[in-house]
């Protein structure tokens, strides 16, 4: 019988947001891997009596490997919890593939990642129509990862939508330089929230400008996250979803209520408006000079 290796996102912190899908894992595991820095301890009273538990917080991954080796000679299951949503910088990439390679049977069981609890707390909305419709995931670059080429905060930021900043508390001073130089107003909303579900969270709401001098104050460094963006301080607007005039498979658009809400939207608004001018035709550039400016 071969082994099994379930990789469980135990959330942000709080032991009530486990999924039922997480808590069956944990439950039926006879190997229990957590890491005491970033998980609750609450989470240990899903496993079974005398499953062995161990703690990661202090263990390479070179400590880590030697369980799932063990689990595949003697077909043991294993659940190793991370932090949060295990797709995000849970480092569980190498550890799937290993497990792949020893011939053990995989899962991964996803978590609410620390961004939607934080969110949540706040009582915010990140995708407000007509201010924001996406959120961008990220990271201060310069730090122990290496980030890939284009994928740095400032280029991010020039996207003006919500952005959600993990790993960079430590470096305030240049996470909030970097959301400036991007373009991002001084005045911009942003919601600094730490250990978020755990007894001792903290959130706090400052502007763009007075993000490094927040977290200094504070004497956050680690377990900090940032929601930033200009949904953070918009009310809410009314959504097509829930409008009588919007329909879908299993309800029907009320005529009037339609017409009104074809006749609000911004793309009949444009729909309406004059077409713009053809541009003149683009004149050749003299033989042996540049195609633009020098």
């Amino acid at each position: 019988m071969n082994g099994k290796v379930v990789f469980v996102g135990a959330g942000p912190g709080a032991a009530d947001l486990l999924t039922l899908r997480a808590v069956r894992a944990i439950a039926a595991a006879d190997v229990v891997v957590w890491a005491a820095s970033l998980v609750q301890e609450e989470v240990l009273g899903h496993a079974r009596p005398g499953a062995e538990i161990v703690d990661s917080s202090q263990l390479p991954m070179e400590g880590v490997v030697p369980l799932y080796e063990r689990a595949a000679r003697e077909g043991l299951t294993v659940a190793r919890i991370h932090s949060g949503d295990p797709a995000l910088w849970g480092a569980v990439q190498e550890q799937y593939d290993r497990c792949v390679e020893l011939g053990l049977d995989v899962e991964i069981v996803p978590g609410v990642s620390a961004f939607s609890a934080a969110a949540a707390a706040a009582g915010r909305e990140l995708t407000i129509p007509q201010v924001a419709q996406s959120v961008v995931l990220t990271r201060l670059e310069g730090g122990r990862t290496p980030m890939p080429p284009g994928e740095s905060v400032r280029e991010f930021a020039r996207h003006g939508t919500t952005m959600a900043l993990f790993l960079s508390a430590a470096r305030s001073g240049q996470l909030a330089a970097e959301l400036a130089a991007g373009g991002y107003p001084p005045d911009t909303p942003v919601i600094v929230a730490y250990r978020v579900t755990w007894p001792d969270e903290l959130l706090v709401r400052c502007p763009l400008a007075e993000l490094e001098e927040t977290v200094k104050r504070h004497r956050l460094w680690r377990h900090t996250l940032f929601l930033v963006g200009p949904a953070l301080g918009s009310g809410g607007t009314r959504s097509h979803l829930y409008h009588p005039g919007h329909f879908h498979t299993f309800r029907r658009a009320d005529r009037r209520a339609r017409a009104e809400l074809r006749s609000s939207s911004p793309s009949s608004a444009s729909a309406s408006a004059p077409a713009p001018a053809p541009a003149p035709a683009p004149v050749a550039a003299p033989a042996g000079m540049p195609d633009g400016p020098a």
